[in-house]
């Protein structure tokens, strides 16, 4: 699925895109601290924000509702807990890259993490006194492209515990 994201956020990933090879600019802040790093985490906390609001407008046009979002305790965190049409609980966890140079999004769904959100989701089942309600577990990817819309892929049952 193609979806069409906002020209100023395409440039904005596009501008700080940098070449293979290319040494970072390091601009000395006002205590002599370098800011990259600072940026480079903000500019991913606003690419990973963007992409579970387009992931959740994708899946509700996909007929689910949003339940909850960002859900979190000591065990782990999950990005979007929705309901199907069928009354099946998803819990997804939303992937955003700027590109797929490196390795695919998938590959950032570790076992350590997929553990995570089950003891996560097996929480907010017993906080919200939820039982014998079918439940699966979600992965959207969402890649921005060089040019063009950005590409969504929704792997449905994307893991059991």
């Amino acid at each position: 699925m193609i979806c069409k994201c906002g020209p100023a956020l395409i440039r904005l990933f596009r501008r700080n895109r940098k070449e293979p090879g290319a040494k970072a600019e390091l601009e000395p802040g006002p205590s002599g601290n370098h800011k990259s790093k600072i940026e480079n985490r903000k500019s991913k906390d606003l690419l990973g924000r963007w992409g579970e609001k387009r992931c959740e407008k994708f899946l509700k046009c996909k007929g689910l509702k949003t339940l909850t979002r960002n859900f979190s305790c000591k065990t782990g965190e999950i990005d979007l807990i929705m309901v199907d049409s069928d009354g099946t609980l998803v819990f997804v966890e939303v992937k955003t890259r700027a590109n797929e140079d490196f390795s695919p999004s998938e590959s950032a769904v570790t076992s350590a993490k997929k553990s995570r959100m089950f003891r996560t989701a097996r929480y907010f089942l017993a906080v919200n006194d939820i039982e014998n309600r079918p439940f699966r577990f979600d992965v959207v990817t969402i890649v921005m492209r060089e040019k063009g819309p950005a590409w969504i892929r929704h792997y449905e049952k994307a893991f059991v515990p």
